[in-house]
């Protein structure tokens, strides 16, 4: 193994070896692969207000997309063309997998990266740890280019200011959001107007709506995706956010002492716990999030927790008088210290441009085009989604989930939350997944699922091996 690149730490191995040991163990062997040559003959790229990257026109651009909620068309049907109407000789290669990791971390260690990823899903790449190693570009000039659309107005003009408190990592702008994730608990908007379900707007009337449900045997009230319980613990995290405050979630991102254990936390686990003891339905541990999804277009179950990408998810599955809502947690009680209506927002469908792909230039330049109004728009037509775009879908016709999911975090104004504890320590997220799968199962009670990721979040605390980020 003595082509290891030095610059993979033990961190990025050890964090390779526990999800994809195939991956890990071609990123462990694997020698440099070679580059394609810059002609040696080529004058560098004079910058511009129109080219304020030095971007080459005729240098090959290979992007890779995440094939999950959003497909993979938006990319060839919008920002290929749109990076191709202005450098018609460029060749763009767009590929995709659902495999972010253990298709291009390979390259990484092999030091030929794509210039564009969509580092997104289940299966992404570690953030903190492609940090850690150098391996993000810098996209703080990005920010501060020239739009696409309009050379008067800077790109970060148009962003919602969370992209960039989200995408930074150490003092460095490098993970663009791209979409406006809106979480909440999904549910067809037809089938409760035809049975006369309210939404439930406190913790009391959301139990007694599962209990109506469970009774009437035509469904199952609740489910998530059992084998990706990572769809669970956000809206436990949010409820626990909803009871104690945004500090709750603050605290655990930076891995302060008991942040897991606190009170917040507890009454959240042990009332999802509930949930799962009573409500779920059958099957759901062996069922991953498209099969519970398309369960629920079938008018099987009632509710779901998912993102605002769902309703483009399910687009092929979903009867065409469904018509997706999406609703915010319930008071847990009258003393939640923030309001009816909050939300866990986040900027997602992340995007990277490696430091050390052929093309950063291109890369960045691509991202640029991303932002313009009109490719943002059109991917939000096209996706039903919202972007991180002000403005993009103004004039759009929005579906009625993506209508939905805005109209709620309108309504939520400032009571919104997040927490990037996932996206800094890959090994507390896997251990969370793990952890959050038995409480809805009943092999863990909600104490000892608390403790035991306080224990995995002391351990990364104390590892001087693992870089600390800090909100």
């Amino acid at each position: 193994m003595s082509n290891t690149p030095q610059n993979i730490t033990r961190r990025q191995l050890l964090r390779s070896a526990a999800l994809v040991p195939v991956a890990g163990a071609l990123a462990a062997c694997a020698t440099p692969a070679s580059k394609t040559p810059a002609s040696s003959s080529a004058a560098p790229v004079a910058t511009s207000a129109a080219n304020p990257f030095g971007v080459a026109a005729n240098k090959p651009l290979e992007v890779w997309i995440f094939d999950g909620g959003f497909g993979t068309a938006y990319a060839k049907d919008i920002h290929q063309p749109l990076y191709k109407s202005k450098y018609p000789q460029a060749q763009i290669k767009v590929e995709s997998t659902k495999e972010i990791t253990k298709v291009l971390q390979p390259r990484f260690a092999g030091g030929n990266p794509p210039d564009v990823i969509d580092n997104s899903g289940a299966n992404a790449m570690d953030f903190g740890a492609l940090a850690q190693d150098g391996q993000l570009h810098d996209l703080g000039p990005l920010l501060d280019a020239p739009s696409w659309d309009d050379p008067n107005t800077k790109v970060r003009d148009l962003l919602d200011p969370a992209v960039v408190e989200i995408g930074t990592y150490d003092g460095t702008f490098s993970v663009l959001g791209y979409v406006n994730y809106i979480f909440g608990i999904w549910y067809s908007q037809k089938v409760f107007r035809d049975k006369g379900w309210q939404v439930p707007k406190t913790w009391d009337e959301f139990t007694k709506l599962c209990d109506t449900i469970k009774k009437s045997g035509e469904m199952a009230p609740f489910t998530y995706a059992g084998k990706f319980p990572q769809y669970l613990y956000e809206p436990l995290l949010t409820l626990a956010a909803k009871i104690g405050g945004p500090e709750v979630l603050i605290n655990i991102d930076n891995l302060e002492d008991g942040a897991w254990t606190s009170e917040p936390m507890k009454q959240s686990a042990a009332a999802w716990a509930e949930i799962g003891a009573k409500y779920l339905m059958e099957g759901t541990a062996g069922l991953d999030h498209v099969q519970t999804q398309t369960a629920q277009n079938k008018y099987k179950v009632a509710m779901l927790p998912s993102g605002s990408w769902l309703e483009n998810e399910q687009k092929s599955t979903t009867p065409a008088d469904f018509e997706y809502g999406m609703f915010p947690l319930p008071d847990f009680t009258g003393s939640d210290k923030m309001p009816y209506g909050t939300l866990h927002t986040s900027p997602g469908e992340n995007f990277i441009v490696p430091a050390k792909g052929a093309n950063p230039q291109g890369g960045i330049e691509y991202l640029r085009a991303m932002l313009s109004k009109k490719a943002a728009g059109d991917f939000s037509e096209l996706v039903r989604t919202v972007s991180v775009v002000k403005g993009a879908g103004e004039g759009r016709q929005l579906s009625p989930g993506a209508a939905s999911a805005s109209k709620a975090v309108t309504a939520a104004g400032a009571n919104t939350v997040t927490y990037r504890w996932q996206t800094w320590y890959a090994q507390l997220k896997d251990e969370a997944v793990a952890a959050t799968g038995e409480l809805m199962t009943g092999g863990l009670t909600s104490d000892k699922y608390l403790e035991r990721l306080q224990k995995k979040a002391d351990e990364i605390k104390g590892d001087s091996s693992i870089k600390k980020f800090k909100r």
